[in-house]
């Protein structure tokens, strides 16, 4: 088999701005959003969801600090900028541990110290962390003259990856808190500070002290500074649109169209321009078909946990949440409401800004997310039950496309005989959960409560010629035609009556002993 490789060459993976320049591969031109950034103040703060560009918006900072006009030829900045001073850059990265444990996170410290130190060709004999830090920024302001610039590079990595450890979370939190501190007493030595991450967290010093500090996560004018947006999108990626449509056997608009509904519709402000996922898109382009690549990259365990112990409703998510502007960018690592922290690890997305209460309106913001989260959570809701494979899945769709309703009771039934504790708390909540994560995975518009003028059904599925509507039933001695009557008296059929599909009834009874269905009985 012959791999056909793009004729331009992508950033796949590369996070160096000096590296994608010299190679002249493909990069969206962010250089405008530096020239306000230097205008309207000093330390500042920006949040944006993993695989996002972050690193790759700081090493531009990086080299345009340090005066490489070279690599700037042909940008936005290079029309503007006319001094090109060279300032010393001190750019700490703590996105390459694991962080779990004390030593990992000191070596950490340690090592982008050392690397300052031999990139500005200082030395300091202090001992502890943060006198050495401060020593740093004062000889080498000394040394040059000009005033350092601090990039700090996924600071919240250590705080996430020990969210299961409240000891060594304190203690990581507590060194954080003296380190940067420093820079508050050190701030007649600095020229512009930037710190990014996916959470912002409150009570730690980087926030608390240093009370200037400009958090552009949720400014309308930075909404696009990571990410690719749809102008982006359509001006600059037209030649792998037009190869990824030909390997699908798709129009170039409807490839367009495929691209919006799987990566696009990230929004970071009240009125952001659509932003899609520069990781998802760049993989898509490169392999020529649409790709989950964004979950490959990996899911926080610590949010999943949140999920699972904070017992969230996820269906939910579905409707859309609405959250207090005040809270969206406010993550406690002891809250129970896990929305915030969903919002900014790019789980949800801002789908509209409600002013007369002044909260946003929050939802998935494309079917990568949404299938791709799915996916994630559902073993863990089933307990990684033995049975459980993605079989399952292309089974289920079989069946419901087919309209083959005794094979797909008899699945659902085998399916549910293999989770043991399902029904300990013998309630519909966590029954139509999976039946939610289930019938999600299966990619088909699911609707768990619908409501509508007449009531509520526990899930509706549509195919392309049918209607399914389920209706269950988890108390004792309940019937399958209790479950049938409920969908006629309550008239969950009539939103879908004039869709000219064919509505399949179907009410389930459990059957508590087993632990699974119990009886059946499906009308039309």
């Amino acid at each position: 088999m012959t791999t056909t490789f793009n004729a331009r060459g992508l950033p796949l993976g590369i996070q160096d701005f000096a590296d994608i320049r010299d190679r002249n591969l493909v990069y969206i031109d962010k250089t405008m959003f530096i020239p306000p950034l230097l205008a309207t103040g000093k330390p500042y703060f920006l949040s944006r969801p993993r695989r996002f560009g972050k690193s790759l918006f700081m090493s531009t900072l990086k080299y345009y600090f340090e005066g490489r006009k070279d690599l700037f030829e042909g940008l936005a900045i290079a029309e503007v900028e006319k001094d090109w001073t060279k300032y010393p850059v001190f750019h700490l990265d703590f996105n390459a541990e694991t962080y779990d444990n004390l030593a990992s996170f000191r070596q950490i410290l340690a090592t982008n110290l050392d690397e300052i130190e031999a990139f500005n060709g200082v030395k300091s004999e202090k001992t502890t962390m943060p006198a050495r830090f401060k020593d740093l920024i004062i000889q080498t302001y000394n040394k040059t003259g000009r005033k350092i610039v601090i990039l700090v590079d996924e600071y919240d990595k250590p705080l996430l990856n020990t969210r299961t450890n409240p000891k060594l979370h304190d203690t990581i939190k507590k060194s954080l808190k003296g380190f940067y501190g420093v820079l508050k007493s050190a701030d007649q030595y600095l020229r512009f500070m930037l710190f990014t991450g996916v959470s912002k967290f409150s009570k730690v010093s980087v926030f608390s002290d240093l009370n200037n500090l400009t958090d552009i996560s949720l400014e309308n004018n930075f909404s696009a500074i990571c990410g690719i947006t749809e102008q982006e999108l359509l001006t600059q990626f037209k030649p792998e649109i037009q190869a990824l449509g030909e390997a699908q056997n798709l129009t170039y608009d409807q490839t367009v169209a495929q691209l919006k509904k799987m990566y696009d519709g990230y929004h970071f402000s009240e009125i952001s321009e659509d932003v899609y996922n520069p990781w998802s898109l760049l993989n898509s382009f490169y392999k020529k078909r649409f790709t989950y690549e964004w979950f490959k990259s990996g899911t926080p365990t610590m949010l999943v946990e949140m999920l699972k112990d904070t017992n969230y409703d996820l269906p939910k998510l579905e409707k859309n949440v609405v959250i207090p502007a005040q809270e969206i960018d406010d993550f406690r690592m002891d809250s129970p409401y896990p929305i915030p922290l969903l919002y900014q690890t790019g789980y949800l997305t801002i789908k509209e800004f409600i002013t007369r209460v002044n909260s946003y309106k929050m939802g998935f913001p494309n079917e990568e997310v949404k299938y791709g989260f799915i996916n994630e959570l559902l073993p863990i809701y089933i307990s990684k039950s033995k049975g459980w494979s993605s079989s399952w899945i292309a089974a289920m769709v079989q069946d419901l496309y087919n309209e083959d309703l005794e094979d797909l009771m008899l699945l659902l039934t085998s399916f549910f005989a293999d989770i043991p504790y399902v029904l300990e708390n013998k309630t519909e909540k966590h029954f139509q959960t999976i039946f939610y994560l289930v019938f999600t995975l299966v990619g088909q518009l699911v609707k768990v409560e619908k409501y509508s003028s007449a009531g509520c059904a526990d899930a509706v599925m549509e195919v392309e010629d049918k209607v399914y509507i389920f209706e269950f039933k988890l108390t004792d001695n309940a019937t399958a035609e209790e479950a049938l009557q409920q969908i006629e008296e309550s008239g969950y059929a009539t939103p879908y009556l004039a869709s000219g599909k064919k509505i399949i009834k179907i009410g389930i009874a459990f059957d508590n002993k087993t632990r699974t269905l119990g009886e059946w009985k499906i009308a039309n």
